[in-house]
């Protein structure tokens, strides 16, 4: 006697299915950035003014060369107030993180939600031929589980 699989055949998923969301299907492209020689207090009043909490540093090429975050911000508010200095002349690039992760556009929503839970970041950029094409926030990505939903979730 041989032996029978109870896995029945699989269904290929069906195009808009969960198997098939890409990161790029919900990331922003339409992107607040910074530049390396902009001061902070610039950057303070922009994440203010958007309601953001941080966002990509890019060179002249659109190269993304670190992100800062409200968190680097609030650093420096501590550090110019301890010693005394102005911000006006602390530069962007004084406090950016330039070791930044990015994820891959044709990678999966919800691979990308792991990424998230593993790594305790709030955003990914992502990159496409050595140039910043969009990013993509925890908030897109619940966004995503939401349209979801209705589709394939009881």
């Amino acid at each position: 006697m041989g032996i029978k699989s109870y896995i029945g055949r699989r269904a290929k998923p069906s195009k808009g299915s969960s198997e098939n969301i890409k990161v790029s299907d919900y990331m922003s492209t339409n992107l607040v950035t910074f530049t390396p020689d902009q001061s902070v207090l610039d950057v303070m009043n922009t994440l203010i003014k958007k309601k953001i909490s941080g966002g990509p540093v890019v060179n002249e090429k659109y190269e993304l060369v670190g992100i800062i975050s409200e968190g680097d911000c609030m650093k420096q508010i501590s550090n110019s107030r301890y010693y005394n200095q102005p911000m006006e002349n602390i530069k962007v690039e004084q406090h950016m993180v330039t070791e930044v992760e990015t994820i891959d556009g044709d990678m999966n929503v919800f691979d990308a939600a792991d990424r998230f839970l593993n790594s305790r970041r709030r955003r990914f950029p992502i990159v496409k031929d050595g140039k910043l094409v969009g990013l993509i926030s925890q908030k897109d990505v619940l966004k995503a589980a939401l349209e979801l939903k209705g589709h394939s979730w009881k």
